[in-house]
Protein backbone atom coordinates (compact mmCIF):
# COMPACT_ATOMS: atom_id res chain seq x y z
CA UNK A 1 0.00 0.00 0.00
CA UNK A 2 1.19 3.57 -0.94
CA UNK A 3 2.19 5.26 2.67
CA UNK A 4 2.82 9.04 0.40
CA UNK A 5 6.12 10.93 0.21
CA UNK A 6 6.40 10.83 4.26
CA UNK A 7 7.60 7.26 3.74
CA UNK A 8 10.43 8.59 0.96
CA UNK A 9 13.95 9.12 2.68
CA UNK A 10 14.39 12.84 3.13
CA UNK A 11 17.15 12.92 0.39
CA UNK A 12 14.92 11.36 -2.55
CA UNK A 13 12.68 14.30 -1.33
CA UNK A 14 15.46 16.77 -2.11
CA UNK A 15 16.29 15.79 -5.24
CA UNK A 16 13.17 15.46 -6.40
CA UNK A 17 12.96 19.03 -5.19
CA UNK A 18 15.76 20.01 -7.00
CA UNK A 19 14.67 18.17 -10.42
CA UNK A 20 11.03 20.00 -10.27
CA UNK A 21 12.87 23.11 -9.71
CA UNK A 22 15.31 22.39 -12.49
CA UNK A 23 12.49 21.07 -14.94
CA UNK A 24 10.52 24.21 -14.43
CA UNK A 25 13.25 26.45 -14.88
CA UNK A 26 13.63 24.65 -18.20
CA UNK A 27 10.07 25.12 -19.48
CA UNK A 28 10.08 28.60 -18.56
CA UNK A 29 13.18 29.71 -20.31
CA UNK A 30 12.51 27.54 -23.28
CA UNK A 31 12.08 30.29 -25.06
CA UNK A 32 16.21 31.10 -25.19
CA UNK A 33 15.81 28.21 -27.62
CA UNK A 34 12.57 28.97 -29.74
CA UNK A 35 12.61 32.58 -29.60
CA UNK A 36 16.02 34.54 -29.18
CA UNK A 37 18.10 31.41 -30.58
CA UNK A 38 16.43 30.96 -34.13
CA UNK A 39 18.98 30.19 -36.76
CA UNK A 40 17.24 31.21 -39.77
CA UNK A 41 17.60 34.32 -41.75
CA UNK A 42 19.12 36.53 -38.68
CA UNK A 43 21.79 33.81 -37.44
CA UNK A 44 25.13 35.05 -36.43
CA UNK A 45 28.25 35.52 -38.28
CA UNK A 46 30.79 33.89 -38.63
CA UNK A 47 33.35 36.69 -37.13
CA UNK A 48 30.13 37.03 -34.48
CA UNK A 49 30.99 33.69 -33.64
CA UNK A 50 34.25 33.98 -33.46
CA UNK A 51 34.42 37.00 -31.94
CA UNK A 52 32.97 35.00 -28.80
CA UNK A 53 36.53 33.32 -28.46
CA UNK A 54 37.86 36.31 -27.56
CA UNK A 55 36.74 36.96 -24.35
CA UNK A 56 33.81 36.29 -22.14
CA UNK A 57 32.47 39.85 -22.11
CA UNK A 58 32.17 39.51 -26.02
CA UNK A 59 29.72 36.42 -25.82
CA UNK A 60 27.53 38.14 -22.62
CA UNK A 61 27.46 41.49 -25.20
CA UNK A 62 25.99 39.34 -28.55
CA UNK A 63 22.34 39.01 -28.39
CA UNK A 64 23.34 35.50 -30.14
CA UNK A 65 26.36 34.78 -28.15
CA UNK A 66 24.22 35.08 -24.94
CA UNK A 67 21.48 33.05 -25.73
CA UNK A 68 23.64 29.87 -27.29
CA UNK A 69 25.48 30.10 -24.26
CA UNK A 70 22.14 30.14 -22.30
CA UNK A 71 21.24 27.28 -24.30
CA UNK A 72 24.48 25.65 -23.63
CA UNK A 73 23.96 25.71 -19.50
CA UNK A 74 20.40 24.66 -20.32
CA UNK A 75 21.51 21.58 -21.17
CA UNK A 76 24.09 21.28 -18.60
CA UNK A 77 21.67 22.08 -16.07
CA UNK A 78 23.11 25.25 -14.87
CA UNK A 79 21.92 27.48 -15.81
CA UNK A 80 20.71 29.39 -12.91
CA UNK A 81 24.19 30.69 -13.04
CA UNK A 82 23.07 33.10 -16.24
CA UNK A 83 19.76 33.60 -15.29
CA UNK A 84 21.31 34.71 -11.94
CA UNK A 85 23.43 36.97 -13.67
CA UNK A 86 20.72 38.87 -15.58
CA UNK A 87 18.99 39.11 -12.77
CA UNK A 88 20.99 41.28 -11.50
CA UNK A 89 22.01 43.27 -14.26
CA UNK A 90 17.71 43.94 -14.37
CA UNK A 91 18.19 44.52 -10.78
CA UNK A 92 21.06 47.26 -10.87
CA UNK A 93 19.35 48.98 -14.05
CA UNK A 94 16.31 49.35 -11.88
CA UNK A 95 15.18 53.60 -12.28
CA UNK A 96 13.20 52.93 -9.36
CA UNK A 97 13.78 52.94 -5.12
CA UNK A 98 10.72 51.87 -4.76
CA UNK A 99 11.17 48.95 -7.05
CA UNK A 100 14.58 48.08 -5.36
CA UNK A 101 13.08 46.15 -1.80
CA UNK A 102 10.99 43.41 -3.65
CA UNK A 103 13.01 42.91 -6.71
CA UNK A 104 16.19 42.47 -3.98
CA UNK A 105 13.61 39.73 -2.26
CA UNK A 106 12.63 38.22 -5.52
CA UNK A 107 16.28 37.53 -6.68
CA UNK A 108 17.58 36.38 -3.01
CA UNK A 109 14.54 34.16 -2.58
CA UNK A 110 15.12 32.31 -5.97
CA UNK A 111 18.73 32.32 -6.54
CA UNK A 112 20.25 32.67 -2.75
CA UNK A 113 17.96 31.46 0.17
CA UNK A 114 18.38 28.17 1.68
CA UNK A 115 15.09 27.34 0.24
CA UNK A 116 15.97 29.30 -2.84
CA UNK A 117 14.69 26.75 -6.04
CA UNK A 118 17.66 27.71 -8.53
CA UNK A 119 20.18 28.16 -5.79
CA UNK A 120 23.48 29.60 -7.37
CA UNK A 121 26.76 28.11 -5.81
CA UNK A 122 28.19 30.85 -4.03
CA UNK A 123 30.43 30.16 -0.65
CA UNK A 124 28.79 31.04 2.77
CA UNK A 125 30.52 34.66 3.74
CA UNK A 126 29.02 36.12 0.28
CA UNK A 127 25.67 34.34 0.93
CA UNK A 128 25.52 37.00 4.75
CA UNK A 129 27.37 40.04 2.86
CA UNK A 130 24.10 39.73 0.15
CA UNK A 131 21.29 38.90 2.81
CA UNK A 132 22.88 41.67 5.35
CA UNK A 133 22.90 44.16 1.50
CA UNK A 134 19.33 43.46 0.60
CA UNK A 135 18.19 44.87 4.11
CA UNK A 136 18.87 48.28 2.60
CA UNK A 137 18.84 47.41 -1.05
CA UNK A 138 20.97 49.45 -3.19
CA UNK A 139 21.57 48.88 -6.68
CA UNK A 140 25.02 47.23 -5.69
CA UNK A 141 23.33 44.57 -3.26
CA UNK A 142 24.48 41.59 -5.06
CA UNK A 143 27.38 43.12 -6.82
CA UNK A 144 29.50 40.67 -4.84
CA UNK A 145 27.71 37.64 -5.23
CA UNK A 146 26.92 38.59 -9.00
CA UNK A 147 30.59 39.07 -9.47
CA UNK A 148 31.65 35.35 -7.92
CA UNK A 149 28.55 33.67 -10.60
CA UNK A 150 30.50 35.74 -13.50
CA UNK A 151 33.99 34.51 -12.88
CA UNK A 152 32.75 30.78 -12.10
CA UNK A 153 30.96 31.11 -15.53
CA UNK A 154 34.18 32.43 -17.03
CA UNK A 155 36.52 30.13 -15.49
CA UNK A 156 34.61 27.23 -15.79
CA UNK A 157 31.20 27.24 -18.10
CA UNK A 158 32.77 29.95 -20.75
CA UNK A 159 35.71 27.57 -21.72
CA UNK A 160 33.69 24.44 -21.79
CA UNK A 161 30.88 26.21 -23.92
CA UNK A 162 33.42 27.16 -26.21
CA UNK A 163 34.64 23.22 -26.23
CA UNK A 164 30.85 21.84 -26.93
CA UNK A 165 29.48 20.01 -30.08
CA UNK A 166 26.77 23.07 -29.71
CA UNK A 167 29.35 26.04 -30.35
CA UNK A 168 31.42 24.16 -33.03
CA UNK A 169 27.57 23.46 -34.63
CA UNK A 170 27.15 27.29 -34.57
CA UNK A 171 30.49 28.17 -36.11
CA UNK A 172 29.95 25.38 -38.93
CA UNK A 173 26.20 26.99 -39.57
CA UNK A 174 27.56 30.68 -39.66
CA UNK A 175 28.30 32.28 -43.11
CA UNK A 176 31.22 35.16 -43.08
CA UNK A 177 29.29 38.84 -42.91
CA UNK A 178 28.71 40.62 -46.45
CA UNK A 179 31.90 43.29 -45.00
CA UNK A 180 34.26 39.82 -45.10
CA UNK A 181 32.82 38.28 -48.62
CA UNK A 182 33.41 41.65 -50.19
CA UNK A 183 36.85 41.95 -52.52
CA UNK A 184 38.22 45.23 -52.78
Amino acid sequence: MCKGLSSLPASCLERAKDLKARLRSILLKSHWNKSCCKMGQNKPTLEECLGWKESFEKLLSSKYGLCAFTAFLVSEFSEENISFYSACEDYRNTKSPAKLSAKAQKIYDEFIGSDAPREINIDHETRDITRANILEPSTESFDSAQHKIYMLMAKDCYPRFLRSQAYRDLVCQATPSTKATKKP
